[in-house]
């Protein structure tokens, strides 16, 4: 028991530490998650105040210091706080022999650098891609997937308006990618990292983007404005679930984008009552009788 409560103790400070150090700028630059996400953020905020799409829409739009707060807590605080569980369950797995090459279908770390990234990019955000259509899917989980879904005027900062209990689920599902391609992670991933956040960020902003004929490949906040549509198509949970990449739904058929005016009502039925505040919008999904 002893292992686990220093390792429990050692990952927690180790977290917090780095994140410490990433707001004083006492790390590489390129690992500077904290001031990245900020950097990106400020850019495409810029950019929908000088290009806004839907031009009634104020640039301290509905809920803006709310998704904000959600930006760092769950890229952050959440990390922190959680850490220390992962590696527990890490030492667990390595008590039964489970090694992060136990589940690979291949090896890409002998493989050129841009082709390592660019696997490892396209398995993540399939994993995620998946992920998403459970969230839809299933009522259990679709119930935590509502605060994503709460946002009423649309902006880059709603990109990372998620429960935290979306991170349990996705993180395990992410580590199996990455132990398909044989439990490496690229030494240059964080070109990935910064990449994801700004295509994250562009899909949900107040700015007309859809990337031409590459539309079929990445995914665009016209499209992904229909993701969080109030009214779906009948018979439909949801559509356009692509995080990165619009692929997925152009393969799967569920892609869905009737029109690009970007005055559609998003939001879900009930949302009405939906909580607004951070507190009650992460206690939703743990009581009973909630869908």
């Amino acid at each position: 028991m002893e292992k686990y409560i220093s390792a429990f103790v050692n990952a927690f400070n180790g977290t917090l530490d780095w994140t410490w150090k990433s707001i004083i700028f006492d790390v590489p630059w390129y690992t500077n998650y904290f001031w990245g996400l900020t950097a990106i953020s400020a850019f495409v905020w810029l950019l929908e105040i000088a290009f806004p799409w839907r031009k009634e829409q104020s640039i301290i739009r509905r809920d803006f210091w709310l998704d904000a707060f959600y930006m760092y807590f769950n890229f952050f605080v959440f990390s922190i706080v959680i850490s220390g569980f992962y590696k527990i369950i890490g030492l667990l797995f390595n008590e039964m022999n489970i090694t992060s090459k136990s589940f690979a279908i291949f090896d890409i770390s002998q493989w050129a650098m841009w082709l390592q990234l660019l696997v490892f990019f396209i398995i993540l955000d399939f994993v995620q891609w998946f992920t998403h259509v459970l969230l839809h899917k299933y009522s259990f989980l679709w119930k935590f997937h509502k605060v994503h879904h709460s946002v009423k005027e649309m902006g880059f900062a709603a990109h990372l308006r998620y429960h935290w209990m979306e991170n349990v689920l996705y993180k395990p599902l992410k580590t199996f990618g990455v132990m398909i391609i044989g439990g490496f992670e690229p030494n240059q991933a964080y070109i990935i990292h910064f990449i994801t956040i700004a295509i994250g960020h562009f899909n949900h902003s107040n700015i007309k983007i859809t990337w031409g004929p590459l539309k079929y490949i990445f995914n665009n906040p016209v499209m992904h404005l229909y993701h969080h549509a109030y009214t779906l198509p009948k018979g439909k949970y949801g559509v356009n679930y692509g995080i990165s990449l619009s692929l997925w739904d152009y393969i799967f058929k569920t892609n869905y984008i009737p029109e690009d005016s970007g005055t559609v009502e998003i939001g879900f039925k009930g949302d009405d009552k939906f909580p607004h505040d951070f507190i009650g919008q992460n206690i939703y999904g743990f009581k009973k009788g909630q869908n």
